[in-house]
């Protein structure tokens, strides 16, 4: 039978703003974690990061990694196996448990002073550092700067209305110097309403572009079975890589 899918020289979709009022709450993504809804989840890692990881840590060692809406990204164990300091941020404390015990990892919790209500998470050897609250209210707990940024899962479920300011926010805690590894998805989203968002090329002109040279690495087909139910024919992964002006 053959493939009716579009092929990858597909053009973006021109009413792309039709998702732009979507708004999914905390809880609704605390939720997910609990009612096991986490297939944006990669039990293998992203394919595209291990394929471009010389690209990104450009053999430098002792980096400092941030991971934005960390969820359990395995990921995070491979950077801190190779002696890079990893720090995420997750609403969900369900998520950062299952991550510790997933990657057997021993770990302690403390309150964030600056932040009431809300936890860090760090591994006993003290090179992972996940942060419970809201990205949003990050800032606040002064975590420093940072080397790389690895965006995968993170701008896509951002709250279209919110992005400008998720953007402020990444911007705020790059170093000089600075790799980001931005992955997006690229879909009608006339047939599904999000998350993840569909995250156009303009998009990421509009948010990084006077910061940051912005170059697409890849375009792959990222289509799986479940993608049916969402109601679309084809989904893409773009990968971006962004550098300091």
């Amino acid at each position: 039978m053959s493939d009716t899918r579009p092929s990858l020289d597909i053009k973006e979709y021109p009413d792309w703003e039709v998702q732009k009022n979507r708004i999914l709450t905390l809880e609704e993504w605390q939720d997910k974690w609990v009612t096991r809804k986490i297939g944006f989840h990669q039990e293998q890692g992203n394919q595209l990061l291990k394929k471009y990881l010389d690209t990104f840590l450009k053999g430098e060692s002792g980096l400092r990694i941030f991971f934005p809406l960390c969820g359990k990204a395995v990921e995070m164990k491979w950077f801190a196996d190779r002696g890079h300091s990893v720090v995420g941020v997750e609403i969900s404390e369900l998520g950062i448990r299952e991550f510790f015990m997933e990657q057997n990892l021993s770990y302690s919790e403390e309150p964030i002073a600056e932040i009431p209500g809300t936890k860090v998470f760090k591994s006993s050897s003290g090179n992972i550092s996940l942060y419970c609250c809201s990205i949003f209210d990050l800032p606040r707990a002064n975590i420093g700067k940072f080397d790389r940024i690895w965006d995968r899962g993170a701008l896509v479920a951002i709250n279209p209305g919110d992005r400008k300011c998720y953007t402020d926010v990444m911007l705020s805690l790059l170093r000089k110097g600075f790799q980001y590894l931005l992955a997006v998805l690229s879909y009608d989203p006339t047939k599904h309403a999000g998350p993840p968002f569909y995250v156009p090329d303009a998009e990421i002109q509009r948010l990084f572009g006077t910061k940051c040279n912005i170059l697409c690495l890849e375009k792959v087909d990222a289509f799986e079975e479940r993608h049916k139910t969402w109601g679309i024919d084809y989904i893409f992964e773009k990968l971006y890589l962004l550098t300091e002006k």
